[in-house]
């Protein structure tokens, strides 16, 4: 999604309704799949349907996909795709850009070969700029121009006092509590951004329009202002409520919300490992690596889930290699998922060779 801020406030993107219940969960219905012509595929039901188009952008043959991780929109529409990628293709790109019916633009990112993650749009005066997070190799969160050009790139913040020594240069995944792996950004409306260190300290650091570290809070634990893989996060903007930092804790399959400062306030059950958030009008959408991808009302309380799979992971082992074994209509490991300014859903799994799905809103 595309994120504003002049100077100062993001133009972008209260209280949450408690826990989800079982009931709610299931949600008859609002996972099948029926095929309104030949050819098509349709998911969701009531106000939010959608047409399933599994390979919506399109490689060049001098590329290949690997392991799709993040996406984002700019203002023009233009898709921003970040691959994990391998890091033995140390020359290959790890962002591909798309135009809005999904044809190739270019591609540029290879330094983020074998460790590509988060990647974020965000309008900055008269600019755009990505943001992106990379939580292996060069283990850092960088800006870029739209075109890949890096604006500036900051590795572990030793004055936080969490990290291992030599950390702040260190280029070797540490999968300690004292190792720098970040997963996701969120913008604040005074230039700033929050940072998900989901594969490491656990901690959500707060930065300032600088990009100098701030603060963080967060860290290892049972939940309840502390995580287990705080893997992504948002401010959550939608209207009639007060903003609020919302946290995918995904190996509690739980969204944590905070305050604006970092006060922990409520968590939200039912997930099955949530990856990211992203908001439109009064919805929040949800990709869960346990084949769904969850779009909450203003209440916070399903109005959809699509593509629901979770069956079909427990059936068939390494789902994800097996790409002759998918189903159109159902997921596998949605990793993000972001909305476009009409609505529709642009879906990032976490599978063998990638896969990008866009449902358009029918």
């Amino acid at each position: 999604m595309l994120h504003d801020h002049v100077s100062a406030p993001v133009i972008s993107r209260r209280r949450f309704a408690g826990g989800l219940t079982a009931a709610a969960l299931a949600l008859p219905g609002l996972a099948r799949a029926a095929r309104l012509s030949p050819g098509e595929t349709i998911v969701g039901e009531g106000e939010h349907r959608f047409r399933v188009n599994h390979r919506f952008p399109q490689l060049p043959d001098r590329f290949s996909w690997q392991t799709t991780h993040g996406v984002s929109v700019d203002a023009a529409g233009n898709l921003y795709v970040i691959h994990e990628g391998k890091k033995q293709l140390k020359d290959h790109p790890s962002i591909f850009v798309f135009d809005p019916d999904g044809r190739f633009i270019r591609a540029f990112g290879s330094e983020f070969q074998g460790g590509g993650h988060g990647i974020e749009v965000r309008r900055e005066g008269d600019e755009e700029f990505l943001y992106v997070c990379a939580y292996q190799g060069v283990k850092c969160v960088a800006k870029l121009t739209p075109t890949g050009d890096i604006v500036w790139f900051r590795k572990a913040p030793a004055e936080a006092g969490c990290y291992a020594a030599g950390e702040e240069i260190s280029t070797k995944p540490n999968w300690s509590r004292q190792g720098f792996l970040p997963t996701n950004v969120a913008f604040l409306d005074d230039g700033g951004f929050l940072l998900a260190d989901g594969y490491g300290s656990f901690r959500i650091h707060r930065y300032d329009k600088n990009a100098a570290w701030v603060s963080s809070f967060g860290g290892e634990g049972k939940g309840e202002g502390s995580f287990n893989t705080p893997h992504g996060l948002w401010i959550d903007r939608r209207p009639g409520r007060e903003p609020t930092i919302v946290v995918c804790d995904r190996a509690h399959h739980t969204l944590q919300r905070f305050s604006l400062d970092g006060t922990y306030q409520e968590t939200l059950t039912g997930f099955g490992l949530p990856a990211n958030i992203d908001t439109w009008q009064g919805l929040m959408l949800v990709p869960e690596l346990k084949a769904c991808v969850t779009i909450l009302g203003p209440d916070n309380t399903p109005v959809a889930r699509l593509g629901r799979a979770v069956e079909r992971l427990d059936e068939i082992k390494d789902l994800r290699k097996q790409p002759d074994k998918w189903l159109d209509g159902q997921f596998v490991h949605p990793h993000d998922a972001c909305f476009t300014a009409e609505g529709d859903i642009i879906v990032a799994e976490w599978v063998e060779g990638g896969r990008v799905t866009k449902l358009e809103r029918v």
